[in-house]
């Protein structure tokens, strides 16, 4: 082993800072970095890579590190910062909302069940320790922090990348490479390619939660096909099982699913359905009972196996990090896949768990894992993992089942790496505009942290859609790597039809753009397994040197075809204004010009394959026939590429494809296009091809001979060009007006309408930034101090935020329900900023919150809530039922280990609370005498809550991932109208020494 120079450091305890020591691994400019050699050689095995022996093992390189990574360990964690040049624009992340370029983000690698997350969300589904910085000469470099225990990244300041975990982990850099595809293809190497997916699951998919019978399966099929709408797969959520419980079907509605899915296999339809992790735990249910006799559960360290709430009620979780396990789950999977199983679809593996505050397991819980993933840990040690393992043994389950097909596993839990295993999708979203524009930004990120086959929930999870919203959706949505629409149970039924005639021409416009790209996409999708190059990318990739596309977020790259969509709602493509890379890009469509799809631009210089119109609706490849679409370039070239083969098993492994190279050549004034080279033993079908030449402005020429012929188009003179394109213009400016577009209507009836899409009422004063949302809880989901550039709360639809429950059940009424805006004064010269809301919460009661910015304390939030009794029924005495006040809020931490809360009681004590002491309540003389602060360290900040005690009656400090909540509870009695519950506090931020 080659040893480097650098000053090392030890892991644990408080020790100096130092640059990490490095060696060369895997290929030039690919390096492992440590705090020093005993780390090195003391590092866990790697789960992220394919061959963990490919991190150990160093390589002979002359070359050296550009940036070298420096290295901190405080209180066990140990913090990794690289700086960057100046200009220097961050990516990656993985499964991370918000924006595209990641500078002035923070994201904890902790897999949460982030149902209704929203843009500053810090913890998904997925984690992805993982940066991609594009240097200002548009070179690239990735770096991955290789730990599966939760990491913060912090991309924060300004050119610097940082890691925070759990001391000791390596750190992996790859490049500086000339491009960020080049970067991407060095960690496919490390990490592995995405599955080859087969052909069948690249056509658009239908679900809901849930579809409830076998009967209301067969009669949405049947509609696809009656309305001509482009569909290959259905899927069945959790209601298909009886009660819930993983590899049985229930008995009443889906009495027979074999012929379920004769019929619809029949009809040209898939079928995929949802296993989760959580097994109930009942004696004589049989995956239950073989999982007990095989000794397969994860354990409490007292070594009984771990019960949790999920959907069946009491459970029990499969050790996926034990290979008896797993070879277990794969059998079941194997068996299950007899019934006509096409795909499956792992949920709720972060894993989920009800009923417990931090939504997942305890992380004392225990893994008996195999050594050469890390042998026995607490959950803390696979937690991040634990999806990725699932899939794994599903995966696993399906090439058991029929070793000749491509197992299709979609997975909401993951990890670096489980591209090898599954798709994903981006979790639970909600049906609004933000949400819409947010999932290109979602899939791009996860393109360019190795998982380059996802896409989002098209219409939205949560919440009913609007037309115009369901259409502009699936117009971007049809365009993404994974194509499939989803929603929630008690939403109203989101099919492409269920929006009226409009919206549904648009779905079916959308959808058979998609299918006509099809051949291009499954031809990305080849490179992508053999070579590891992403599918979709932001549209910086056509110019990585030009700073003015890296934040475009609204646009990107399908190989060489540039998407630019529009995610407002009035406006439309008639309206919108594309900045392209330079070079020459040219438009095109497929005669389906709408307001409401997207812009589609080829780069001059390429060649896409595309099918003809569908003939057969339902099949991935409808057509015999192929269409070559070419854009020339400056220098008057064209090349590409189309992947064939049966679209399904591992034959092409062994040869059995035809990858075709064609080129295009202007040579005095005839376009000549032919076969360069081919690869495979797959014979060329016979079939016709049909050239088309785009002129630029949708303006084309044509011509038709058979695929394998050198083919040839005249051009006319550049006069008449000209004036192909400017008639071609005029059509298109005609067509585009004379369009019927989707109503504009943006109110929905329904159990959850569009107050989803509502938006919130804001207050500033200068000093703080408020915006309160009266549709979800009432709650506050943004406090941003002004002068200090913090924002305060945990900003999360589900759980973050400031809210309040009133009642003892679980869940507390108030949570989620919709308030009213009693008085709101707002802009008002010398005048406080106020709202005033409130909530019915049952039983004749209300709660009441006021929310307002004092004039002559412009420092100062004040939050005033309170019960009251409106109405109490005869016979009561007056007086309600038992309640309490719970005020919730949820605050970020933005330093975790440098944040504590600390308080003096009123007996006196002090007491300093650290994210290392678990959940505290505080009753009696003990609860803080009248105020309590939130410290962050590095800040030099504190967030002072003060509050009355008289209307206080215990407090709790709970900790989670990146967050704090700090809890006031009044007593629980019942009120009266004399008599209303009240809890009163504020807000102040202080700087500290």
């Amino acid at each position: 082993m080659v040893n480097y120079e650098g000053e090392t450091v030890t892991s644990g305890g408080d020790v100096s800072s130092g640059n990490m020591i490095f060696e060369p691994i895997l290929e030039d400019g690919v390096f492992r970095f440590d705090c020093s050699v005993n780390d090195r050689h003391a590092a866990y095995p790697s789960i992220s890579f394919v061959n963990s022996k490919d991190r150990d093992t160093p390589i002979t390189s002359n070359k050296v590190p550009s940036y070298t990574p420096n290295s901190q360990c405080l209180l066990e964690q140990q913090v990794v910062k690289l700086e960057m040049p100046t200009g220097t624009s961050f990516y990656g992340t993985g499964e991370a909302s918000g924006q595209l370029e990641r500078t002035g983000k923070r994201v904890f690698t902790w897999n949460t069940d982030a149902f209704a997350y929203g843009p500053e969300t810090s913890s998904l589904y997925q984690s992805h320790p993982w940066v991609l910085a594009v240097l200002p000469n548009g070179e690239a470099i990735g770096i991955l922090a290789d730990t599966t225990r939760r990491c913060e990244i912090d991309l924060r300041k300004e050119s610097v990348i940082q890691f925070v975990a759990p001391s000791s982990y390596p750190v992996i850099t790859f490049g500086p490479f000339s491009s960020p595809t080049k970067v991407l293809i060095s960690l496919s190497k490390v990490i592995g390619t995405v599955f080859m997916p087969p052909k069948w699951s690249l056509g658009y998919q239908q679900c809901r939660w849930s579809y409830l019978s076998d009967q209301r399966v067969l009669e949405v099929a049947r509609t696809f096909r009656q309305k001509r709408i482009p569909c290959d797969v259905i899927w069945m959520d959790i209601d298909y099982m009886d009660g819930f419980r993983c590899f049985t079907f229930d008995k009443e509605r889906f009495r027979d699913p074999k012929s379920l899915v004769k019929d619809l296999h029949y009809n040209g339809f898939k079928a995929i359905w949802m296993l989760d992790p959580g097994i109930k735990q009942e004696e004589g249910y049989f995956v239950y009972d073989s999982g007990s006799k095989n000794d397969v559960w994860v354990q409490k360290a007292d070594g009984t196996p771990f019960i949790g709430d999920v959907w069946p009620g009491p459970c029990v979780f499969p050790d996926y990090t034990q290979s008896k396990a797993r070879a277990w789950w794969a059998n079941l999977v194997k068996d299950f896949i007899s019934n006509g199983v096409d795909g499956i679809w792992n949920d709720m593996n972060e894993p989920s768990v009800f009923k417990i505050m931090t939504k997942t397991m305890p992380e004392s819980n225990v893994h008996r894992g195999d050594s050469e993933l890390g042998g026995y840990q607490n959950h803390s040690f696979y937690h991040n993992v634990y999806g990725l393992l699932m899939a794994r043994s599903t995966f696993e389950g399906m090439i058991l089942a029929n070793e000749k097909k491509r197992p299709f596993v979609l997975t909401r839990a993951g990890f670096v790496g489980s591209q090898r295993y599954a798709a994903t999708w981006t979790g639970d979203n909600i049906s609004t505009w933000e949400h819409l524009h947010m999932s290109i930004s979602m899939v791009l990120q996860l393109g360019l942290s190795g998982q380059p086959l996802s896409g989002p929930d098209i219409g939205g999870f949560s919440g009913n859609a609007t037309p115009r919203l369901f259409g502009r959706w699936m117009g971007v949505g049809s365009l993404f790597p994974f194509c499939r629409g989803h929603f929630e149970a008690g939403t109203n039924d989101h099919e492409p039809w269920s929006f009226g005639e409009e919206c549904e021409e648009v779905c079916r416009l959308a959808l058979k753009r998609r299918y006509h790209l099809i051949p291009l996409i499954y031809t990305l999708f080849y490179f992508a397994h053999t070579r590891g190059t992403p599918v979709a990318t932001p549209t910086f990739f056509a110019d990585p040197r030009d700073p003015s596309l890296r934040k475009l977020e609204n646009s990107f790259l399908l190989g060489p075809v540039l998407v630019y969509a529009s995610t407002v709602c009035n406006q439309g493509l008639d309206k919108l204004e594309c900045t392209l890379p330079k070079g020459i890009w040219l438009s095109f469509d497929f005669g389906d010009i709408h307001p409401d799809l997207p812009a589609l631009y080829l780069k001059g210089g390429s060649i896409i394959p595309v099918g003809l119109p569908l003939q057969h609706v339902g099949e991935a490849n409808p057509s015999d026939d192929l269409t070559l679409l070419v854009a020339l370039d400056e220098h008057r070239k064209a090349e590409g590429f189309l992947f064939e083969d049966d679209g399904d098993g591992y034959e092409f492994t062994e040869g059995k494809y035809l990858l075709t190279h064609y080129v295009a050549e202007l040579q005095s004034s005839a376009v000549t296009v032919s076969v360069h080279k081919t690869e495979g033993s797959w014979e060329r079908p016979k079939r016709r091809l049909h050239i088309q030449l785009l002129l630029g402005g949708g303006a084309m020429l044509d011509t038709w001979g058979m695929d394998g012929e050198v083919l040839q188009i005249i051009l006319p003179s550049e006069e008449e060009v000209s004036k192909m394109v400017s008639t071609s213009e005029k059509q298109y400016k005609e067509r585009l007006e004379s369009t019927i577009q989707i109503p504009d209507v943006e109110e929905v009836s329904g159990p959850k309408g569009a107050e989803l899409s509502r938006t919130p009422i804001e207050l500033n004063n200068g000093e703080w930034a408020l915006k309160v949302v009266p549709w979800i809880g009432g709650r506050i989901i943004s406090m941003m101090h002004i002068p200090s550039g913090t924002q305060w709360l945990h900003s999360k639809i589900e759980i973050g935020g400031y809210k309040e429950y009133g009642g003892t059940e679980y869940l507390f009424a108030g949570c989620a329900e919709e308030y009213t805006v009693l008085d709101r004064k707002l802009e008002h010269a010398g005048e406080e900023e106020s709202v005033v809301l409130e909530c019915n919460i049952g039983g004749g009661l209300v709660l009441q919150r006021q929310i307002y910015l004092p004039k002559n304390a412009a420092n100062i939030i004040q939050i005033d809530s309170s019960i009251i009794a409106r109405k109490v029924g005869a016979g009561s005495g007056g007086f309600s039922r038992l309640v309490f006040l719970r005020v919730h809020p949820t605050f970020s931490l933005l330093h975790p280990v440098e944040s504590f809360v600390s308080f003096t009681s009123v007996d006196g004590s002090m007491h300093e609370i650290f994210h290392d002491g678990g959940d505290q309540f505080f009753e009696g003389n003990l609860i803080p005498n009248g105020e309590w602060r939130l410290i962050d360290k590095c800040l030099g900040l504190a967030l002072v809550n003060r509050f009355n005690v008289a209307d206080v009656f215990k407090c709790l400090v709970h900790w989670d991932s990146g967050s704090v909540n700090l809890e006031l509870w009044s007593e629980g009695r019942p009120v009266s109208n004399q008599s209303p519950l009240r809890v009163s506090h504020q807000y102040e931020v202080v700087r500290i020494p």
